[in-house]
């Protein structure tokens, strides 16, 4: 049983794909496997929307009864949702890298930045004539080889570093406060403008702006992110949860789900709607950090947060929707991954892959069936000293460094509180086995960076 590649090992370079994607935009015109939807000429849109710091299960949809996200639980109601999604990493930059290239951060990442040579899901549709935006938090490298300009977006609006007060567009979290908010390659000031504002301003005019053209659309959102600064409305709207940092994670992610909404009817304004794929994610799980008032983000029945390998620093909310091309309304239980985004985007819209190997595998047969075979043999992570695999209902949990380990049985153990190595010691070397062999093939990779960078 070995994790599914989903290409040829790499053989061509950055440019040379690109070079090749300029000239095949009638690639376009190749039906993918899922249905075509209601516009069978013109390629579908997409729009990736990830949240910030959300937990595993912060919406309506999810169980959370302490708040209100009813624009999400309806994208839900309108396509799948899955409850078995993962992330790449527990933290902000590697899940960001491993989102957009489909390749694990191990590959992706280096020294916390984007390496230039790799081909993004904007890059990737650009080449095939989409229109491209991002509108949010970048935190993918600063240096110029790393703008999301240079990344295969044709606008940019937001910020590169990993926090930004929403008002000032000041970073005040380490080193000297600085302006951090640039408009493509510039510095860019509206003192004063809250900037899930001007996020939802922009992507609604790149929207609008686009016409008849197909675009991509990345929305990474800053909220629940610390700063918590949701608007007064509805902080007051969550006046009476006592426990203050649930008041401030409810509040801003009421006010993010309203965002939202916002860009989903300008959507439908502009008679896009049915042609437009729209998928939603958070980068990891909720933030336990002080600035976060200590934590008020929720992932039970299971346990963990950002920056572990739990199930709650790794499974996230994941909605899809593509009138006309999958199921509205249903559930998927397969476990599933960002980095399958990438192979599946392509897919629906019919564009060429990268040539290049790709961790993640395309998600069509699942989205088409719940009854479909998983399309993961195992799952593997690395972060820090800790490691991670996971196969159907096991999952072990190990500490590099301690030499240390242990095996949960998630159908019985969500929560991973009992460590059953002992009793199942067959399933643990296997297990073991597989995740080595893993990081040998990873390891190859000549721009594998290792356990311990990103």
């Amino acid at each position: 049983m070995v994790l599914p590649a989903n290409s040829t090992s790499f053989s061509m370079s950055r440019r040379q794909y690109l070079s090749t994607m300029g000239r095949a935009t009638a690639a376009l015109a190749a039906a993918p496997l899922l249905g075509r939807g209601a516009d069978a000429a013109r390629p579908p849109n997409v729009i990736l929307i990830l949240s910030d710091d959300q937990g595993s299960t912060d919406l309506g949809c999810y169980g959370a009864h302490d708040l209100q996200t009813p624009v999400l639980d309806r994208l839900a109601e309108e396509g799948l949702r899955f409850t078995r999604f993962y992330v790449n990493a527990p933290a902000c930059s590697p899940s960001r890298a491993a989102l957009l290239t489909g390749r694990h951060f191990v590959r992706s990442l280096s020294g916390g930045s984007l390496r230039p040579d790799e081909i993004t899901i904007a890059e990737m549709l650009q080449g095939a004539g989409y229109r491209t935006a991002c509108f949010g938090k970048w935190h993918l490298g600063h240096e110029d080889s790393m703008e999301p300009v240079a990344q295969g977006f044709d606008e940019f609006l937001g910020f590169k570093v990993g926090a930004m007060d929403n008002y000032s567009h000041f970073f005040y979290y380490g080193g000297p406060n600085r302006h951090v908010l640039r408009r493509n390659r510039e510095p860019y000031r509206e003192d004063g403008v809250y900037f899930p504002d001007m996020v939802t301003r922009e992507a609604k005019r790149f929207i609008r702006d686009s016409g008849d053209a197909p675009f991509f659309l990345y929305l990474p959102l800053n909220q629940p992110h610390y700063p918590m600064q949701p608007e007064p409305a509805y902080l007051d709207q969550y006046q009476h949860v006592d426990d203050v940092s649930r008041r401030y994670q409810a509040a801003s992610i009421t006010s993010m789900d309203e965002q939202i909404g916002q860009v989903l009817q300008q959507l439908e304004d502009q008679g896009q709607r049915e042609n437009t794929i729209v998928m939603f994610l958070s980068d990891h799980g909720h933030s336990s950090e002080e600035r976060a008032f200590g934590g008020g983000g929720r992932s039970a029945p299971f346990t963990g947060h950002k920056g572990t390998l739990r199930e709650g620093g790794l499974r996230v909310p994941f909605i899809i929707s593509a009138p006309g091309r999958i199921p509205a309304g249903q559930i998927r239980q397969h476990a599933a991954t960002s980095l399958d985004l990438l192979p599946t985007i392509a897919n629906m819209t019919g564009v060429q892959l990268p040539d290049r190997e790709l961790d993640g595998t395309d998600l069509a047969a699942i989205l088409a069936s719940e009854s479909a075979p998983s399309p993961h043999a195992q799952l593997n992570w690395v972060y820090g000293n800790s490691w991670v695999i996971s196969e159907v209902h096991w999952k072990i949990l190990g500490d590099a460094k301690g030499d240390s380990l242990a095996l949960y049985d998630l159908n019985k153990d969500p929560a991973e509180q009992h460590n059953v190595a002992a009793e199942n010691r067959e399933i643990t070397s296997y297990l073991i086995g597989r995740h080595n062999e893993w990081i040998r093939k990873v390891m190859q990779d000549a721009n594998a960076n290792g356990y311990n960078d990103g």
